[in-house]
């Protein structure tokens, strides 16, 4: 891990195929979030037996990703890594280090193990986890909330069953994946630390999150950069402890996809779907005279703001608007137009490529 001074923070850059392998777990079993077939995804699970795909997609409901985990794992740093580790431990631990994340909030993770402790819930616990536990800012629905109590409840039980269930996943996939994207990650991070002499700290996290500005990071004093092939073109962020951030990356070109041997590159499909709907043409010409929370869009549009969230998480995915997050997490956003030319040059390389 190398550093380097930015103004007031310190920035860090950290890198290997670990991170991945869980991100990947989650954008497979969240593949709409990210732009992605279900059918490929849905493929791609089924590769694991049925006790395996059982035992991660109970998880997957609720389980961030582990990122500050994940940033103590002794070099290489890769799936191997990641499972000697979680080997070496109790199974009843497995859980508690893979789900209790640093920033948790306190009384959720006592919560969650007196529930462990004792093997079973109180209804209690119950409603207070329904309320206050959170996965990526929203709270469980019903199956998820199940599938939570359930797996902590059963936490020796589980923990050898997701032991398995990863390691099969590795075997099955993601081992040969570690290969093919160890090129990107690697130009990733020299081209993110060349940037980084050249821009300030909130132009460089805009540049490397296409198009997100995080205000909380202004005054953190330890920032950890990350690149990520599976995450892009989003980012996860994490808070190893106070004062520091943990944020990863999207490392796919454009010209990439996560589908290996993919004709069409999946950034251009996403951006034209993105452009050829009338709804969201309509927020991005808001968007280009003004940045506007998705309620001031929900009012103007006169549409529901479950409605306009979609919408722009399709019009993030495909890089064409900037977000502001807040210290409080309001999210406000504003048209990325720039991203139009990139878009057009795109789509004119393709359609004019020969090498087919």
């Amino acid at each position: 891990m190398s550093e380097l001074k930015n103004a007031m923070t310190v920035l860090a850059w950290d890198s290997g195929p670990a991170y991945d392998f869980f991100i990947s777990l989650f954008v497979l079993h969240h593949a709409d979030r990210f732009g992605l077939r279900p059918s490929w995804a849905a493929g791609v699970r089924q590769r694991l037996s049925a006790a395996g795909r059982e035992v991660l997609e109970q998880v997957q409901t609720f389980a961030p990703v582990p990122l500050a985990w994940i940033s103590t794992l002794p070099d290489p740093k890769d799936s191997q890594s990641a499972l000697d580790v979680l080997a070496g431990m109790p199974p009843n631990e497995r859980i508690l280090s893979l789900c209790l994340v640093p920033d948790m909030d306190e009384q959720v993770r006592l919560t969650l193990q007196a529930v462990a402790a004792r093997g079973a819930w109180t209804e209690a616990e119950q409603d207070y986890l329904r309320v206050h536990y959170l996965q990526r800012g929203d709270t469980l629905r019903q199956a998820a909330l199940d599938n939570l109590l359930t797996t902590w409840s059963r936490a020796e039980e589980t923990g050898e069953r997701l032991l398995l269930a990863l390691s099969e996943y590795a075997q099955n996939f993601f081992i040969e994946e570690e290969k093919r994207i160890r090129p990107y990650l690697q130009l990733s991070l020299e081209d993110s630390q060349e940037l980084a002499g050249a821009l300030s700290l909130g132009e460089l996290v805009t540049r490397l999150s296409r198009g997100v500005r995080f205000e909380a990071l202004e005054s953190v004093n330890s920032l950890t950069l990350v690149p990520s092939y599976w995450s892009a073109p989003l980012v996860f962020i994490a808070r190893p402890a106070l004062g520091q951030a943990l944020l990863v990356y999207g490392a796919r070109p454009d010209e990439a996809s996560l589908v290996p041997g993919s004709e069409v590159p999946e950034g251009l499909v996403g951006a034209l779907k993105a452009l050829g709907d009338p709804t969201r043409l309509r927020i991005l010409r808001d968007l280009a005279e003004a940045p506007l929370t998705p309620s001031e869009l929900a009012r103007r549009l006169r549409l529901r703001p479950p409605t306009v969230i979609h919408h722009l998480r399709i019009l993030r995915l495909a890089g064409l608007v900037h977000i502001t997050v807040s210290a409080s997490n309001e999210r406000v956003y504003a048209a990325r137009l720039e991203e139009l030319d990139t878009i057009a040059v795109s789509l004119r390389g393709f359609l004019l490529q020969t090498d087919h």
